[in-house]
């Protein structure tokens, strides 16, 4: 299984974003309680799954600093 594009991350909306942010926390954990108990079988799905949830906090990072940036030069005189 190939790890996802960035850029199906930066397709997504705001809302998207955050959701696809927590569904892959909760994953994560998911995937430590399967491995605490000793049935996890795809132990390479901690990388994809930390992996994605990096590219996505990625997206939402860039977008802050874009926002940020659109308010400081439209603030100025």
């Amino acid at each position: 299984m190939a790890l996802p594009k960035i850029e199906d991350a930066r397709s997504l909306s705001d809302e998207e974003l955050a959701s696809e942010i927590i569904e892959g926390k909760k994953k994560l954990l998911e995937l430590r309680m399967l491995q605490a108990t000793g049935r996890l079988e795809k132990s390479h799905e901690f990388k994809h799954t930390r992996h994605r949830i990096a590219q996505l906090l990625t997206v939402e990072r860039e977008r802050q600093l874009a926002t940020s940036v659109e308010e400081a030069s439209s603030s100025e005189p």
